[in-house]
C-alpha cells in the first residue's frame, strides 16, 4: 500500500476543486485512504453554517445579517477519510446539510466574505503543515494556492446532475431536469461571487470524469502524488 509516510508524502496537500456532481468527495476520500492522509470536505462545512442560518431564521439572501450572525455557530469538522464529521454547536448535521433546502441556499450564504474569511481561517489551521487531501470549490486558488498537487475536476453537465440525482439527497430521488438546472444556476453563482469564487488554478490539472470510475479517478490522482512524492525524494 501507498504510505503518506513516504519520502516527499508526508506533509503534502492534495487540493481538488470543481462543481458539482464532478465527483470530488468521492474522489478525495478514496485519494485520502489509499495514501494513508487526513481529508477534508470545505463543502460541509459552508453547509453547516448555511443550516445554522436557516434554523436560527437568518434569510440566507440578506448578507448583512448572514455576516453580523457568522461568528456565533461553532462548526467542528472531523478528518478522518473513514469517519468524516461535521456538527455544529456539537450536534451531528451529516444528514440535515444534504438536504434540497441547504443545497440550494448554500451559495448565497457561501458567498458572504465574512463568511469565507471565517471558514477560510479554519481550514488553514486544519491543513496545517500537510499530509491532508482536501477538496472544495477554491482550494488551489484561494485555502491552498500552494499545495502540492492541484486537480480539478470536471464531467458534461449532464452526467453531473445524473450522478446528483442518483444520490438522493435527503433520502428522495431528485427529478433529474429540475437537478440539472438547480445545480447550473449553483455552478453561475458559485463562480461569479466577488469573494473566492469557483475557478480552476492556473497550474491545476484538468480532469474531466464524464467517461471516467471512481477508481480511474483516484488511480489518477495518486499518480499526480507519486510523480509530487518522487520529485521531492530525488532532491
Amino acid at each position: 500500500m501507498e504510505r503518506a509516510d513516504d519520502a516527499g508524502r508526508a506533509g503534502i496537500v492534495v487540493a481538488i476543486d470543481g462543481p458539482s456532481g464532478s465527483g470530488k468527495s468521492s474522489a478525495a476520500r478514496g485519494v485520502a485512504r489509499r495514501l494513508e492522509l487526513r481529508y477534508l470536505d470545505t463543502g460541509a462545512m459552508y453547509r453547516a453554517i448555511t443550516w445554522w442560518m436557516i434554523q436560527v431564521g437568518v434569510p440566507v439572501d440578506d448578507s448583512d445579517e448572514v455576516a453580523a450572525r457568522s461568528s456565533e455557530p461553532e462548526i467542528e469538522v472531523g478528518i478522518d477519510p473513514e469517519h468524516p464529521t461535521i456538527a455544529v454547536d456539537g450536534v451531528d448535521v451529516a444528514g440535515p446539510i444534504r438536504s434540497r433546502e441547504v443545497t440550494n441556499a448554500v451559495s448565497a450564504v457561501a458567498a458572504v466574505p465574512a463568511v469565507r474569511r471565517r471558514m477560510v481561517e479554519i481550514q488553514r489551521e486544519l491543513i496545517g503543515s500537510g499530509g491532508i487531501v482536501v477538496e472544495g470549490r477554491d482550494i488551489g486558488t484561494t485555502v491552498a494556492p500552494k499545495a502540492h498537487v492541484k486537480v480539478y475536476l470536471t464531467a458534461h453537465e449532464e452526467e453531473r446532475a445524473r450522478r446528483r440525482a442518483a444520490e438522493g439527497l435527503a433520502g428522495a430521488k431528485l427529478e433529474l431536469t429540475l437537478t440539472q438546472k438547480e445545480m447550473a444556476l449553483r455552478d453561475r453563482k458559485d463562480s461569479s461571487r466577488t469573494t473566492s469564487p469557483l475557478n480552476k488554478a492556473a497550474d491545476a490539472v484538468v480532469l474531466d470524469t464524464t467517461e471516467l470510475n471512481l477508481q480511474q479517478v483516484i488511480d489518477r490522482i495518486c499518480a499526480l502524488a507519486g510523480e509530487h512524492a518522487g520529485a521531492h525524494g530525488r532532491r
